[in-house]
Order: C-alpha cells, then structure tokens, then sequence
C-alpha cells in the first residue's frame, strides 16, 4: 500500500511544533503537519493535503494523550483563526514558543544561544487593547467578528476570550444598530454595501474608542448609533468614520471624519503618556509590552551619554523610554501621521533629547551616517518583513558598540542575526518575551556586539 497518500490514517507521533503551533510528526522521514495536537502525543492521522516531502494532517483519534493537554476555553476554537494553543497549558505554550525561538536562531541564523524561557503572562485572557472585526453578509446571517482559519468567511464571533469585556458590548450593540437600521455589510467580491470593519480601541483607563470603516462617507443614522453606543459603554471617548472605498485587504482608508467625541486615547507605557489615534501602532498587550520594553533598555546598556538611533520607531514609544537614560536619540518611520505622533508625544512627556525623521529606514540610516552621526547604540524594531536587505550593512558601517533587535518573527530575525554576522557582530544574548498568549506569535529582543 502506498502510505504517502491522502486520505490514509497512521498512527503518529509528534515531536515538536511549527512556526503557526501545529504539531509536527514524521512518516517514513517525511514531514507531517497536525493542528491540535501536543509534542509527546500519538494520533491516528488522516492526510487531507500530500506534496512530494510534507503532508498536512488532521487528527481523527487521540491514541496517547498528554498531560499538557486542557479543555479549550472558547466555543469558537479550531473554527476561529485567531487562536492555536487553547487546547493546552499555558507552560506548554511557552515551551514551544521557545523552541520555535532556538530553532530559528539555530537554524537560520547559525547561532547557538542559551536562551531563557519566554517571559509569560501575569494575565493569559481579555488583554487585547485593540480589535478589528470583520463585518460581512454569511449564510447564517449579519456576521461580526472574526475570519475562519485560511478564509474571508467571517465568524460571528459573541465574544472573544482574549479582548475587553467593553468591546464584547461594543460589538453586540454595533450589530444592533446595524440590523435595526438594516446598513448592509461590505462584500468583498462585487464591492457593494458599507459596513467594511468595526474597531475598538480600549485603555487602561477603561476607554474604549471606536472607528466604523465604510466602503462611502457617511453612515445612515449616524447620531442614533452614537447614542446606542454611548448608552452600552459609559467609558466610550469617541466615534470615529474611517472611509475605504478601494479594493483593498487593508482595513484603513486615508480619511477620516470625527462623528462624536474625541479621536484619540491616552495610555501610559514605562511612566510616559502617549496620545494613540486609530491609525496609531501600539502594542496590543500593555503589560507585555512594558517587560519588553524594558528588556530592550537593559540590553541598550545605556549610561545617559549616549547617541541611540531607533528604527522604525512608530509613535516613539521605544525611543522615548530610552530617551529617559540616553544622551540624545534619533527616531526613523517611514509613516508620517506616526512621526508628528512621535514628536507630540515628546513634548507631552518633556523630553527634548528625542528628534525624530520620516524616511525609508535603510535611507535616513544612510543619509546620517552621510552626515556624520555615529551612535553608539542602534535599536530595531522592525515588521514582521524583518531589516530590508541593504540595512544591516548601513547599521553595521556606522560602527556601533550594540544594536538591540526587537522581532515580532523569529525566522527573519535569524535571518538579519546572520547578515549582522557577516559584518562582525555577534549575537550575545536573546530572550523571548510573550506579548500574544494564546496565538503564535512571539516577540524577541536579541542584542549584537561587535566583535
């Protein structure tokens, strides 16, 4: 019989995890994938994709269960996209973040380095500061809420584990209103309807700021559904329009229109203040985010004489923590609304050492180092696309004594660790830091000296 089939069942054992959290087996050398399922587990697995070296696999029966195993806590998982590791322990969660983090550097990177657990959560549930909903016309009805996993098909999602118990009523009197006022729904596929994304933003305060995005300019009704959402959530700062009439996957269009209240929130982050709009880039777990941050700083080594460039600096939330123990930092974002946040939020916190350029990273790197600036101390913080090509040698010329990488991706941070290699600067330390419990995603902050 040829076992390398679809629709065949084996029995497998899993012996590690892949980047999305899935369980990895191995038949006849070949790699399988298996959502759902836990390292030490043997399953009876049906092949649902074959290719030539990998197969995807489904578990149909759980033959050796681990004790790492728990009961999923969400009505919604395995049909939601959002969440992979629900169905086991929060300590194994983090070892296989871990793991993931090692075999990165390892692999890609070609570094072997003592790594420390990844930094876990005080608090695993309602974390999340901000939440986009998808809003679309499915067969069972209105749906907001949250796509399928690998789909556009929106679940209607009541509730969600991970966001504020403010945005659950946010949303279920969002859908209200839109029933009631009969506003039809965005759809994808002949660009028709109005309602593209709900969005909520929320702080620590308690505030919750909302955004409609619409495929047009208004909203019929407009003050009755102020007045809805005022009435469900006392803390609400504000309604915001977003408009987005392109064929796009990007959720924001470029304008914007205030419908009631104010259009931003304050949050507090390592003892500053920051003024966040809708477009604003904020880390959507605040606790985290300030034991990142601070990992960063430590790394930084600073003694408060020295020059700190920080790419990709966003609303200068890392630059300005810095900025507390460094002679003088310069802050590149290729965003402008993020650059003017950036420097209100200097001044809103009274720090005049902080100056911030808007540019292409790699270009502005260049264009200082063109004029001179030799910092001693070179923070990153790029997207998931990782440092583009031409810039770890830029970074790498200007000579300085550390640079700090803080990666949202494992696997293009090892890749930039290797290129920062090649020009003579070494990986030292590394630590993970989970900023998503729950989901797959990891941060990690990685500090290069030079040799």
């Amino acid at each position: 019989m040829d076992t390398w089939k679809k629709n065949t069942i084996h029995p497998l054992d899993m012996t590690s995890y892949t980047a999305e959290g899935m369980g990895v087996a191995r038949l006849e050398g070949r790699v399988v994938f298996v959502p759902g399922t836990i390292k030490g587990e043997r399953w009876q697995v049906r092949l649902e994709k074959v290719n030539k070296n990998v197969a995807w696999g489904r578990g149909v029966e759980l033959l050796d269960p681990s004790p790492e195993r728990i009961e999923p806590d969400c009505p919604l998982y395995g049909r939601c996209g959002g969440c992979q590791f629900r169905h086991m322990t929060y300590d194994e969660e983090l070892r296989a973040k871990r793991q993931r983090i090692q075999d990165a550097l390892s692999r890609l990177g070609g570094v072997e380095l003592e790594l420390p657990p990844v930094l876990g959560a005080e608090d695993t549930l309602r974390y999340r500061n901000k939440v986009q909903f998808p809003v679309s016309m499915e067969k069972q009805g209105l749906s907001v809420g949250y796509y399928r996993a690998r789909s556009h098909s929106v679940l209607d999602a009541r509730d969600c584990p991970l966001q504020p118990e403010s945005v659950t009523r946010l949303r279920a009197a969002f859908k209200g209103w839109m029933e009631e006022q009969a506003v039809a729904p965005y759809d994808e596929k002949t660009g028709r309807g109005l309602v593209r994304h709900l969005y909520v933003r929320t702080n620590s305060r308690g505030e919750s700021l909302v955004c409609v995005v619409v495929n047009g300019k208004s909203l019929p009704q407009e003050e009755k559904l102020v007045e809805v959402l005022r009435k469900t959530e006392p803390g609400l700062a504000g309604v915001v329009l977003n408009s987005n009439t392109r064929d796009t996957n990007v959720i924001l269009g470029t304008e914007y229109r205030t419908v009631w209240g104010r259009d931003w929130l304050e949050e507090e982050l390592c003892g500053l203040t920051f003024q966040l709009s809708v477009p604003s880039f904020f880390q959507i777990n605040r606790a985290q985010t300030q034991r990142l941050y601070a990992l960063a700083l430590e790394f930084a080594g600073l003694t408060g004489k020295e020059t700190v460039l920080d790419l990709y600096c966003g609303i200068g939330t890392i630059s300005l923590a810095l900025a507390q123990r460094a002679g003088k930092v310069i802050g590149t974002e290729i965003v402008p609304q993020a650059i003017e946040d950036a420097k209100e939020n200097a001044r809103r916190n009274g720090l005049a050492n902080a100056e911030f350029f808007c540019g292409d990273a790699g270009a502005v790197a260049e264009k200082l180092a063109r004029e001179g600036v030799r910092p001693q101390v070179i923070c990153v913080d790029p997207p998931r696309k990782g440092l583009g090509e031409e810039v770890p040698a830029v970074l790498a010329g200007m000579g300085p004594e550390r640079i700090v990488y803080v990666s949202c991706d494992p696997a293009t941070l090892a890749r930039d660790v290797k290129r920062f290699g090649a020009l003579g600067y070494r990986a030292v330390r590394a630590q993970g830091v989970d900023l998503f419990p729950q989901c797959a995603h990891v941060e990690t902050v990685v500090l290069l000296k030079k040799e």
